[in-house]
Parts: C-alpha cells; sequence; structure tokens
C-alpha cells in the first residue's frame, strides 16, 4: 500500500502523500475548500441579487431607474443590455447553484480518487465555470426576451411585469411544461448525479468544461420556464426568486421531486388561468 501512495497520490503542489491517512486529510481538505469556494460565490450572488431588488435607487442606479419608469417605446442603451444580462446572469447563479452542489460535491469526489489512480486531473472550477456557461446562454436569452416585452409595452416597466393576458399564457405554459416527458427526462437526469457522470466522463479540463456545460444544459432544459415565471412575478421581486430557488430545491433534491414538479404544474395552471380569465 505504501508504494501504491508513494507512487499515484500526489497534494495540490505535486508533493507525494506519503501515506493513506495523508491522502484522506488531504481529500477532506480538498472537499472543505470546493465546498467554502461554492458558499461564497453564492453568498455574493445572492447579496448582489438582494441588492439589486431592495436598493434599484441607490445612487450607482440613477440611470436604470430613469430607464426602468420610462415609457416602452424608449429604446435601450448598450448599458442597460449589459446591467440587464449581468443582472439575469447573476441571479441564475443564485438561483440554480445551490441545487447544483450535490453533483459538483460528487464530481469532486470521483475527480480526486481518479486522479489518485494516475489519470488526467479534471478541475471541479472548471466543471462549474462549463455549468455556468449554460445559464450564462440562458441569460443573454432572457435579456433579449426582457427587451423585446418592454418594448412591445407588454412589461409594465423595465424590469416589471407582463400585462394579464400574457402572465395568464406563461403560467399555464410553465405548468403544462412541468407534466412533460423532456421535463421529466431532465429532473431525472438532474436528480441522478452518479448515473450522469458514470454515463459522461470525460478527463482532463476539456472534458469537465464538457460535463460542466453538458449538465448545466439539462438543468437549463429542466427549469427555463420556471424562471420566464420571473416576467409574471416581477423580474427583480426578492421574495419570489427566493420561492423559485425553494421550487427548484424541492423538484431536484427532496424525495418525492417528481411530485412537487406535478404540483407545482397544476398549481400554475390553474393560477394561469384565473389571472388570463381575470378572477
Amino acid at each position: 500500500m505504501g508504494d501504491e501512495v508513494r507512487g499515484g497520490r500526489q497534494d495540490r503542489l505535486g508533493h507525494p502523500l506519503t501515506s493513506p491517512s495523508e491522502y484522506t486529510e488531504v481529500l477532506a481538505r480538498n472537499r472543505a475548500l470546493t465546498i467554502v469556494a461554492m458558499v461564497g460565490l453564492m453568498v455574493v450572488a445572492w447579496a448582489y441579487t438582494a441588492y439589486l431588488a431592495v436598493d434599484v435607487r441607490s445612487a450607482s442606479m440613477r440611470s436604470m431607474v430613469a430607464a426602468a419608469g420610462a415609457p416602452a417605446s424608449m429604446a435601450w442603451r448598450p448599458s442597460d443590455v449589459t446591467f440587464m444580462l449581468v443582472m439575469w446572469s447573476v441571479m441564475m447563479v443564485a438561483m440554480m447553484l445551490p441545487s447544483a452542489t450535490p453533483m459538483i460535491l460528487l464530481f469532486e469526489r470521483v475527480g480526486r480518487r481518479r486522479e489518485a489512480e494516475g489519470r488526467p486531473r479534471t478541475s471541479v472550477a472548471v466543471f462549474v465555470a462549463g455549468y455556468i456557461v449554460a445559464w450564462l446562454g440562458f441569460s443573454a436569452v432572457a435579456t433579449f426576451a426582457n427587451w423585446g416585452l418592454h418594448q412591445a409595452g407588454l412589461l409594465t416597466t423595465m424590469m416589471g411585469r407582463t400585462t394579464p393576458m400574457v402572465a395568464g399564457f406563461v403560467l399555464i405554459a410553465a405548468g403544462v411544461f412541468q407534466w412533460t416527458p423532456l421535463k421529466e427526462a431532465c429532473l431525472t437526469h438532474c436528480r441522478s448525479p452518479l448515473a450522469f457522470l458514470t454515463m459522461h466522463w470525460r478527463e482532463g479540463a476539456g472534458g469537465a468544461l464538457r460535463m460542466g456545460l453538458h449538465h448545466g444544459l439539462y438543468c437549463v432544459g429542466c427549469c427555463w420556464l420556471l424562471m420566464a415565471l420571473l416576467f409574471v412575478l416581477g423580474v427583480m421581486n426578492l421574495a419570489w426568486i427566493a420561492a423559485l430557488t425553494v421550487v427548484v430545491l424541492l423538484e431536484k433534491l427532496s424525495p418525492g421531486g417528481e411530485w412537487w414538479s406535478r404540483v407545482s404544474g397544476a398549481s400554475l395552471v390553474l393560477w394561469g388561468l384565473a389571472v388570463g380569465t381575470g378572477l
């Protein structure tokens, strides 16, 4: 065992580990660092999201506040588009990263074990980057949808809510989607991190990026219509942002996640019918 440890296991700096206990200690330390980094990233994302939601009339936001109250016909400036893209991107990190944490921690654990066997190193940071890239793509689409709805007069303000007709349609569409085979397939993937890593593992940094992007695209497919509900509930409504985050967590991590999805879907359809008919 000692020869095996000396031959294949190293710490982050490339120093050989001389005993199984030392190797176990390094694994625990690396896992702790991963958790701290994840928590730190989520705290920063939630802090910025809360800042935007609560303090939109601060001095640094005057131009955006003016645009938010402007008529729908007012053209967006490049700074408005950039701001909205950053806002959506940070908000998606805040909302989606908590539910991806089990997959990320399992990826880190499997990667370290494979590295100890002499296989190429896979970076958990690169995996997370790939996951975030998928949601950056969604954020770009959401930004232009935000722009289109505002220009068409279907949003009350730049960061406001849709008209009742559009709101009813989006609520019903999101509710129906919760019952579709596509939703079930994407949700099953997100709830089965070990199966995903077993089937789709790729070595090296490039492999980590591809796996993170692959997993992120499944999560986008699972949750994109739930995120679109922010156009109905208020793009920067912090209470609804938190509520949707909880719904995603329940779907992906709770024992009865599939039923949470279906119950929420039925509720959204009923809500949409009520809103659309003016009840």
